[in-house]
């Protein structure tokens, strides 16, 4: 499980682009995002640099969250 902070993330439709992003290098990855908090939880086997990779591409910027 990997969690990220996401700054740009403002709201619903924003934490949907983050969702497609992820989704696109792994379909079956379990997905929530706070966005009140600006996080998202991912459950996935694909490397977390690779994820973050693909939630940068979707232009938002992210750091790994303790």
């Amino acid at each position: 499980m990997y969690r990220f902070e996401v700054p740009g993330m403002k709201c619903g439709g924003c934490a949907k682009k983050v969702e497609r992003a992820v989704k696109s290098k792994d379909a079956s990855a379990g997905f929530s995002a706070d966005v009140e908090n600006r996080r998202v939880t991912v459950t996935s086997s694909v490397p977390q640099a690779e994820l973050a990779a693909a939630i940068e591409q979707a232009g938002y910027a992210n750091q790994v969250a303790a």
